[in-house]
């Protein structure tokens, strides 16, 4: 039976390459994927684009590319990535100047587009939002950004065509997995039970070492290890929609029942009917078994047509957050950090500073649980160090500089021994989304060529 073997290279924007690389290098890959875009990341890479169109894409695109096109040139890796973000255009335009560099040649880069509809975006002002059950008219901020999340059929077009690398903006994280194995497998785009199981294949990848141990590990419970050096996973995709999830040998982590059922779990809302562009998964009745060590079978993943309806993500400017935090260590810390918060709070009231919502706490006591904290009243002489933070959510730049402004106060006003002071203010872009219909989106592919 036709088997491909697909590496999950990237889990977040940020993620490592050294692993990638070596799955790459060692893992007899046919594809690899580097899942590097959320919410709020597009839309701020939305905003980057409007100060330079030929910007938006992932920043660090080009410092992967570099890395990678020489060893998919050499193995025969096809690469699919959703790190063109706002921009996929300008992003496959980068790496095909990087293979021009690095004198790379017969290589065929896809850009997927028609996520992007914030130009129409006023032609849904009336469409109610997920989050807050209101229409988009009434979100109160400017609206910088709004993406479909696409299914898998631009990618599957693109690598029919003899796309190499497949550069995309805002597609669900499965898609970039179930585009490579509706084309290799000719499978077709309305056998949902086929696209059930697709779906939780890219689900298990689309996390990196999430299914590898990594986010997994707990100390003394759950031990992983060698985590420093944790592998990426390679996932084994059979024909019939069977999946096997392993590792290289050597790499750090573990792939077990564990960690494969942890992962199929996260951020599944409900497990029999997982919506997607593509289709409406079902994993209620999957069956994870350990073959060997590190390698896990996963079976009976099914699915049902999809709703019609894409997901859309709208970027908005919302706010502004402000943290300010100080240390008080040694004798009487807590009391001092005590003081310092009446000290502050006193002089919000006093200034008359506009905030939205304040939240005043001590990292190390309860800045986790705040509302179910220890009462520490008369306990306070047991803790040797304390850092206060507070934090505020303000209309105004302005304002929030003025909190943060009466944090670093606490310098020469007291109490005594306060020190390291750190201070941000940071525009907040927040996420609203609706459903609008699939009939209303057309995906497109264009090429660039080396």
């Amino acid at each position: 039976m036709k088997k491909i073997r697909i590496g999950g290279g990237a889990g977040y924007s940020g993620d490592r390459i050294e692993p990638a690389l070596e799955i790459m290098k060692k893992g007899d890959l046919d594809y690899i994927i580097f899942e590097c875009l959320a919410e709020r990341t597009i839309a701020l890479a939305q905003q980057q684009k409007l100060a330079d169109p030929d910007k938006g894409f992932n920043e660090l695109l080009e410092y992967r590319m570099e890395k990678v096109l020489p060893i998919c040139t050499e193995k025969k890796i096809k690469v699919i990535t959703n790190m063109g973000a706002a921009n996929p255009v300008s992003g496959a335009r980068l790496v095909k100047d990087i293979a021009v560099l690095l004198g790379i040649k017969n290589l065929k880069i896809a850009a997927v587009l028609g996520d992007d509809i914030f130009s129409v975006i006023d032609d849904y002002k009336d469409f109610t939002t997920l989050e807050y059950g209101n229409k988009l008219s009434e979100i109160n901020g400017q609206i910088i950004s709004a993406n479909v999340y696409l299914g898998a059929e631009g990618i599957q077009q693109a690598l029919q065509n003899g796309a190499d690398i497949v550069i995309t903006g805002r597609v669900t994280d499965p898609s970039l997995v179930i585009g490579p194995l509706l084309y290799e497998f000719g499978w077709e785009i309305d056998d949902y039970d086929l696209l059930g199981k697709a779906t939780l294949a890219g689900h298990l990848l689309e996390c990196g070492a999430q299914v590898t141990g990594g986010y997994f590990a707990e100390p003394g419970y759950k031990d992983v290890p060698d985590l420093w050096n944790v592998g990426f996973p390679i996932g084994e995709v059979y024909e019939n929609g069977d999946i096997i999830i392993t590792k290289l040998t050597g790499a750090g982590g573990k792939v077990t029942t564990g960690t494969v059922k942890e992962q199929i779990l996260y951020e599944i809302h409900d497990p029999s009917n997982y919506m997607t562009p593509d289709v409406n998964a079902d994993f209620s009745q999957v069956t994870v078994k350990e073959i060997e060590p590190d390698k896990v079978l996963i079976t009976g993943a099914t699915g049902r047509e999809k709703s019609g309806y894409y997901k859309t993500s709208i970027g908005y400017k919302d706010c502004y957050i402000v943290e300010a935090e100080i240390s008080y260590g040694g004798s009487g810390a807590f009391e001092k950090a005590k003081l310092a918060c009446d000290i502050v709070e006193k002089r919000i009231r006093h200034t008359d500073l506009s905030f939205q919502e304040l939240k005043i706490d001590y990292i190390g006591v309860n800045s986790l649980f705040f509302s179910s904290a220890p009462d520490l009243s008369g306990k306070g002489s047991s803790c040797n160090e304390v850092r206060l933070r507070v934090a505020g959510r303000t209309k105004l730049k302005e304002e929030g500089i003025m909190i943060g402004n009466e944090v670093e106060a606490l310098y020469t006003n007291g109490p005594a021994g306060g020190g390291g002071v750190r201070i941000n203010v940071n525009e907040i872009v927040s996420i609203a989304s609706i459903l609008i219909p699939i009939k209303d989106i057309e995906t497109h592919v264009i090429f660039e060529e080396v």
